[in-house]
Protein backbone atom coordinates (compact mmCIF):
# COMPACT_ATOMS: atom_id res chain seq x y z
CA UNK A 1 0.00 0.00 0.00
CA UNK A 2 0.90 3.27 -0.57
CA UNK A 3 0.95 6.39 1.79
CA UNK A 4 1.75 10.10 0.85
CA UNK A 5 0.18 13.22 2.24
CA UNK A 6 -2.45 15.75 0.16
CA UNK A 7 -3.10 19.21 1.85
CA UNK A 8 -6.98 18.83 1.93
CA UNK A 9 -9.01 22.16 2.44
CA UNK A 10 -9.82 22.26 6.59
CA UNK A 11 -13.72 23.03 5.95
CA UNK A 12 -14.10 19.94 3.28
CA UNK A 13 -16.81 17.58 3.78
CA UNK A 14 -15.30 14.44 4.78
CA UNK A 15 -15.04 11.47 2.28
CA UNK A 16 -18.03 9.45 1.54
CA UNK A 17 -17.74 5.76 1.52
CA UNK A 18 -16.89 3.79 -1.08
CA UNK A 19 -19.71 3.94 -3.74
CA UNK A 20 -21.69 7.17 -2.09
CA UNK A 21 -22.27 10.01 -4.34
CA UNK A 22 -19.66 12.65 -4.79
CA UNK A 23 -20.31 15.14 -1.87
CA UNK A 24 -17.07 17.48 -3.10
CA UNK A 25 -14.73 16.30 -0.51
CA UNK A 26 -11.41 16.85 -3.51
CA UNK A 27 -9.62 13.94 -2.24
CA UNK A 28 -9.01 11.71 -4.95
CA UNK A 29 -8.63 14.79 -7.06
CA UNK A 30 -5.99 15.82 -4.37
CA UNK A 31 -4.44 12.24 -4.92
CA UNK A 32 -3.81 11.64 -8.37
CA UNK A 33 -5.37 13.23 -11.58
CA UNK A 34 -8.23 11.27 -13.08
CA UNK A 35 -7.49 10.59 -17.43
CA UNK A 36 -9.10 14.24 -18.39
CA UNK A 37 -7.08 15.35 -15.38
CA UNK A 38 -3.60 13.60 -16.73
CA UNK A 39 -4.81 15.49 -19.53
CA UNK A 40 -5.44 19.17 -18.52
CA UNK A 41 -2.75 19.05 -15.63
CA UNK A 42 0.32 17.41 -17.70
CA UNK A 43 0.96 14.66 -14.65
CA UNK A 44 0.78 11.69 -13.88
CA UNK A 45 0.81 11.92 -9.87
CA UNK A 46 -0.10 14.67 -7.61
CA UNK A 47 -2.77 16.98 -7.37
CA UNK A 48 -4.87 17.73 -10.33
CA UNK A 49 -4.35 21.09 -11.76
CA UNK A 50 -7.97 21.65 -12.41
CA UNK A 51 -8.97 21.43 -8.53
CA UNK A 52 -11.00 24.16 -7.85
CA UNK A 53 -11.95 25.40 -4.21
CA UNK A 54 -15.92 26.45 -3.70
CA UNK A 55 -15.60 29.33 -1.04
CA UNK A 56 -18.79 29.64 -0.87
CA UNK A 57 -20.22 25.94 -0.97
CA UNK A 58 -17.30 24.51 1.25
CA UNK A 59 -16.39 22.28 -1.14
CA UNK A 60 -14.10 21.05 -4.24
CA UNK A 61 -15.32 21.02 -8.06
CA UNK A 62 -13.80 20.18 -11.30
CA UNK A 63 -12.41 23.26 -13.35
CA UNK A 64 -12.80 21.06 -16.58
CA UNK A 65 -16.25 20.18 -15.75
CA UNK A 66 -17.25 23.75 -14.55
CA UNK A 67 -15.43 25.71 -17.59
CA UNK A 68 -17.28 23.00 -19.99
CA UNK A 69 -20.61 24.10 -18.30
CA UNK A 70 -20.23 27.84 -18.89
CA UNK A 71 -19.10 27.36 -21.99
CA UNK A 72 -21.91 25.09 -22.93
CA UNK A 73 -24.09 28.32 -21.89
CA UNK A 74 -22.10 30.88 -23.63
CA UNK A 75 -24.13 32.59 -26.65
CA UNK A 76 -22.33 31.38 -29.60
CA UNK A 77 -23.33 28.55 -31.44
CA UNK A 78 -20.35 27.46 -31.97
CA UNK A 79 -18.86 27.61 -28.85
CA UNK A 80 -22.50 26.03 -27.15
CA UNK A 81 -21.69 23.31 -29.44
CA UNK A 82 -17.87 22.79 -28.26
CA UNK A 83 -18.70 23.54 -24.54
CA UNK A 84 -21.51 20.50 -25.08
CA UNK A 85 -19.11 18.17 -26.18
CA UNK A 86 -16.56 19.02 -24.05
CA UNK A 87 -18.45 18.35 -21.24
CA UNK A 88 -19.90 14.93 -22.37
CA UNK A 89 -16.64 14.06 -22.21
CA UNK A 90 -15.53 15.37 -19.53
CA UNK A 91 -17.91 13.65 -17.52
CA UNK A 92 -17.16 10.44 -18.78
CA UNK A 93 -13.78 10.83 -18.47
CA UNK A 94 -13.96 11.49 -14.30
CA UNK A 95 -16.81 9.21 -13.94
CA UNK A 96 -19.41 11.96 -13.06
CA UNK A 97 -22.19 10.15 -11.70
CA UNK A 98 -20.80 6.68 -10.78
CA UNK A 99 -20.32 7.49 -7.14
CA UNK A 100 -17.42 8.20 -5.11
CA UNK A 101 -14.09 5.65 -6.63
CA UNK A 102 -11.57 6.70 -4.41
CA UNK A 103 -10.44 3.80 -2.43
CA UNK A 104 -8.40 5.77 0.17
CA UNK A 105 -8.13 5.56 3.96
CA UNK A 106 -7.77 8.97 5.41
CA UNK A 107 -5.49 9.86 8.42
CA UNK A 108 -5.73 13.39 9.92
CA UNK A 109 -1.95 14.53 10.86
Amino acid sequence: MREYAVHWHAQAPAKPALGAPCNGCGLCCLAEPCPMGMLVSRRRQGACSALRWDETGAHYRCGVLEDAKALAASPGRWQRWRGRLWLRAARRWIAAGVGCDADLQVEKA
